[in-house]
């Protein structure tokens, strides 16, 4: 198993706010890696990992997405063991969510911002 180095959660008060390192699959230090990426080349955006609430457990990581551009907050926080795929398209980074006979959760975020659909029907070719 790979380790990630994350922040720590916010609560509770009396915990250290030191860094903490979390046991994870190989995977997900790729699917971090690929939001990272995204997110620094894209000035709007800001990508965080935090521990999860399920402490002093493996894969207990939180992932957050933030997009500030003028007036416009758009935010996007799951678990990082939720996503399926991370695809970076070069003009969207496109996240996959609990996929169950073809159908996911997706969520596209471009420069602009973000859009989720709770309902979306894959197509293979």
């Amino acid at each position: 198993m790979a380790t990630m180095t994350v922040a720590p959660r916010d609560t509770p008060a009396e915990r250290a706010d030191d860094n903490v390192e979390i046991e994870v699959d190989e995977a997900l230090t790729v699917f971090a890696a690929t939001l990272e990426d995204w997110a620094a080349a894209r000035g709007e955006w800001e990508f965080e990992l935090r521990e999860g609430h399920e402490f002093d457990r493996a894969n207990n990581v939180e992932a957050r997405l933030l997009c500030v551009d003028g007036s416009q907050t758009s935010s996007l926080q799951f678990r990082l063991e939720q996503l399926e795929a991370a695809d970076d398209t070069g003009q969207e980074l496109v996240l996959r969510f609990e996929e169950r006979d073809g159908i996911a959760k997706l969520a596209r975020l471009t420069a602009n911002g973000l859009d989720v659909e709770l309902h979306h029907i894959l197509t293979y070719t």
